[in-house]
């Protein structure tokens, strides 16, 4: 039987220890330099190239993508709402269209208000007390132009006039809950919400009836 040739020792030694001469093989060299090629090209594409039209090619923007598109089939029957507060209070009473706000809500606000709008670094939603907002159209205007210098953003270039219409009648219609935030109260107390329009019920109907033509008319309407 043919002995196991030993690899030789180097020269060199640390602290009593020497080193054999056993490097590591060719195909181990070419996948680390196929790594290093491939982080290159994989910044350039993804880090730079957005600059370029490369736009929808991570998870993250397609599905913004895919976002926009669905919203856009849904509000392909609405048309551009005018974000206004008889259009924000209509849709304050049209539980199918909350669901959109609330789904805009959780994308774009819940980081700083909380997922219940209870409040993180941002005030609490829940309650009575604001701080920028007198009446029902200066939550829109606040989505829209910001407040605090910046603290909160303002969403004009960045949300469908439409987005902005839902996602107000969703903050709008948090209030009351009362919920216990970490900031607690801030701001001032202001004036209830004016009452829903008499044209915000047959709406809602209309679209229950579609869905669940066996439920009685009006069981999911919240009393404003």
């Amino acid at each position: 039987m043919t002995e196991r040739q030993e690899d030789p020792l180097l020269e060199h030694e640390y602290d009593g220890i020497r080193e054999y001469d056993n490097p590591c093989p060719a195909w181990w060299h070419v996948i680390f330099l196929g790594t290093v090629v491939f982080s290159i090209l994989y910044f350039v594409f993804f880090h730079v190239g957005p600059s370029m039209g490369t736009n929808g090619w991570t998870l993250d923007e397609a599905y913004s993508d895919d976002v926009a598109d669905n919203l856009k089939l849904q509000f392909k029957d609405l048309g551009d709402l005018k974000v206004d507060e008889p259009t924000v209070l209509k849709y304050m009473n049209e539980p199918d269209w909350l669901a959109i706000g609330a789904a805009v809500f959780k994308t774009n606000c819940k980081s700083c208000h909380g997922a219940d709008g209870s409040g993180l670094v941002g005030p609490n939603l829940t309650d009575d007390y604001y701080k920028n907002v007198k009446q029902l159209i200066d939550v829109a205007h606040v989505i829209e132009n910001g407040a605090a210098n910046g603290s909160m953003p303002a969403w004009k270039n960045r949300l469908h006039p439409n987005e902005t219409v839902m996602v107000s009648a969703y903050v709008a219609k948090l209030r009351g809950q009362n919920l216990t935030g970490p900031r607690g109260t801030e701001g001032s107390a202001i004036p209830p919400w004016p009452a829903a329009p008499a044209t915000a019920a047959p709406a809602e109907k209309k679209v229950k009836q579609v869905e669940t033509p066996s439920r009685p008319v009006g069981t999911e309407s919240q009393p404003t």
